[in-house]
C-alpha cells in the first residue's frame, strides 16, 4: 500500500542519491529524506506521497550511522550549498566514487576502472563566491539560496569561502544600512544590488571585489572604496552592470571603480589574468591535481598537437604547452579568449593559439583545415557535449581524448558516443573539486581503437 502524506514510519537508509540525499525503502516503495547518512535508522514524517516515491523528514535518529559526525556549520539545514556535513570525509569519498561508477555503469553500460578519488583542502578553498542579496520582513538578507528556492539565507559567514570574503560582506552590509541602499526584488525587477560576487588569487592573495547592481552608479562611492580597500588582499573593486530581469548573475557591462580591474593567480606554474567574467576553477589546488591527472592522460611528449575545446582562459592547456608541439584553445565567450590571449603572451607560450567560436563550429573548421590533433581535451559546461561535437571530433581522428567533466551523467553520456565512433574509455578518475557538496567531477581517458 502506498504511503501517504503526514504518515510516520521508521527506515533505515541504504542508499544516497546522487543529490546527496538518503534513500530507504518501505514496502518496497522508495523514501528520499535530506540529510540522512547510510545505515541510519530512523523515524521519518512522510512530507510528499506519489505512486512511485515518497520524500520525507527526519523526526527522530533512533540509531546513526558509524558515518555520522556533528554539524559544524549553523546553517547547514537552511541553506542549499553542503549536503555532506553531517557525515566523515570519508564517508563522502565514497559516495562519490560510487557515484562515478554508477553512472558508467547505468548510463553508458561501460564497465570501467575508476581510480581512487582526488582530493585537496576540504575548507575554505572556493576562490569565488557569489552572494545574492535580498530583503524580507526581517530586513536585507546577504548570504545563499536556500535548497531548490530563491530564498535566500542569511549569512555572517560559509567554511567553504576565505574568511576575508565575511569581513567584505559585512562592511558592504554595514554600507547598505547606513546609506539606504535598495536591494533586489526579483518579483517587482526593481531595486539597486543584486549580488555581491568576490574573487581570490590562492597563490597571488589578490581579491576582487564585484557589486552587482541594476544601474549604473552606486551612492557614497567614495565610502564603500575606502572601506574595502582596506581589507588584506583586494586589488580591483568594480561595478558589473546587470539591468535585465535574468536568473544570470552578470551582466555585460563591467566598470572599474578602483585598482585594475583584473587579478593574477598562479595554477600549475602558469600566470593567470582574471577579469570578473573569466572562467577559472573554483578549488586551485584540485585544479592543479585534476590538470596533472589530465596531462598524465594525455601522455605528451613534445610532438603532439593539441586541441583545447570549452578552454576557458587557457588554464588547462597552457599546463601542458610546454609538453606540446602546438596547443588551439576553443572558447565561444570572448572576455575568457582575450584573458587566454594575454596569458599566453605572460607565459611565452608562443606555441598556442585561440579561437572565439562554439565549440562545434571550431572543429567543423580545424577539420577542414587539415589540422590532425593528436591529443583532444573536451572540458564542456555541465550539459557535456552535443553529437555533432562528438562526431567532428571523432572524424579528426585523435589518438586520445582526455574528457574533464563537471558532470558525471552527461560525461557517461558522451563516452557512450564516442565508444560507437570508435573510442574506447580506458579509466576515470573522480576528483572532489567541490567537498561537502555533492558534485564530484571527473577525468576519463579514451583511447582510439
Amino acid at each position: 500500500m502506498p504511503l501517504s502524506k503526514n504518515q510516520e514510519i521508521k527506515l533505515h537508509i541504504d542508499g544516497i542519491s546522487s543529490e546527496g540525499t538518503g534513500v530507504g525503502r518501505f514496502d518496497g516503495q522508495a523514501v528520499f529524506v535530506s540529510g540522512a547518512a547510510e545505515g541510519d535508522e530512523l523515524l521519518v514524517h512522510i512530507i510528499k506521497a506519489k505512486k512511485t516515491y515518497a520524500v520525507g523528514k527526519i523526526k527522530e535518529i533512533l540509531k546513526p550511522s558509524n558515518d555520522r559526525i556533528p554539524v559544524d556549520c549553523p546553517y547547514f539545514k537552511q541553506c542549499g550549498g553542503c549536503v555532506y556535513r553531517h557525515i566523515s570525509y570519508e564517508a563522502e569519498k565514497r559516495i562519490k566514487t560510487q557515484k562515478v561508477k554508477d553512472a558508467f555503469l547505468r548510463i553508458a553500460h561501460i564497465d570501467v576502472p575508476v581510480r581512487e578519488i582526488i582530493t585537496a583542502n576540504t575548507e575554505r578553498y572556493r576562490n569565488k563566491a557569489e552572494y545574492p542579496v535580498g530583503r524580507d520582513l526581517n530586513g536585507v538578507n546577504i548570504g545563499f539560496y536556500a535548497n531548490r528556492t530563491h530564498r535566500i539565507v542569511d549569512a555572517e559567514d560559509c567554511l567553504l569561502q576565505p574568511e576575508e570574503f565575511a569581513e567584505i560582506v559585512e562592511i558592504i552590509r554595514k554600507w547598505i544600512f547606513i546609506n539606504h541602499v535598495s536591494v533586489w526584488n526579483s518579483e517587482s525587477c526593481d531595486g539597486l544590488l543584486r549580488h555581491i560576487y568576490i574573487r581570490k588569487g590562492f597563490l597571488s592573495g589578490e581579491i576582487m571585489v564585484c557589486l552587482v547592481i541594476n544601474g549604473e552608479n552606486i551612492p557614497k562611492e567614495d565610502e564603500i572604496i575606502s572601506e574595502i580597500s582596506k581589507v588584506s588582499g583586494v586589488k580591483s573593486i568594480v561595478l558589473n552592470i546587470n539591468t535585465k530581469n535574468t536568473n544570470v548573475i552578470l551582466g555585460d557591462e563591467v566598470k572599474v571603480l578602483w585598482g585594475s580591474g583584473k587579478i593574477s593567480d598562479t595554477l600549475c606554474g602558469v600566470e593567470i589574468e582574471l577579469s570578473p567574467l573569466s572562467f577559472y576553477q573554483i578549488n586551485h589546488d584540485c585544479a592543479e591535481a585534476l590538470y596533472k591527472k589530465a596531462a598524465e592522460y594525455a601522455a605528451l611528449s613534445g610532438t603532439e598537437t593539441v586541441i583545447d575545446l570549452y578552454c576557458g582562459a587557457g588554464t588547462i592547456g597552457f599546463s601542458m604547452a610546454h609538453k606540446a608541439k602546438k596547443v588551439i584553445g576553443v572558447e565561444i565567450i570572448p572576455e575568457a579568449i582575450q584573458d587566454a590571449k594575454k596569458n599566453a603572451k605572460r607565459n611565452g607560450a608562443e606555441n598556442a593559439e585561440f579561437y572565439c567560436m562554439d565549440a562545434g563550429e571550431a572543429v567543423k573548421m580545424l577539420r577542414d583545415k587539415n589540422i590532425q590533433p593528436d591529443i583532444v581535451l573536451l572540458d564542456p559546461p555541465r550539459k557535456g557535449c552535443s553529437k555533432e561535437v562528438l562526431s567532428c571530433v571523432a572524424e579528426m581522428n585523435p589518438e586520445r581524448i582526455v574528457y574533464i567533466s563537471c558532470d558525471v551523467s552527461t560525461q557517461s553520456r558522451d563516452c557512450a558516443i564516442l565508444k560507437d565512433l570508435g573510442y574506447k574509455t580506458q579509466e576515470v578518475t573522480p576528483v572532489d573539486m567541490f567537498p561537502r557538496t555533492a558534485h564530484v567531477e571527473s577525468v576519463a581517458l579514451m583511447t582510439r581503437e
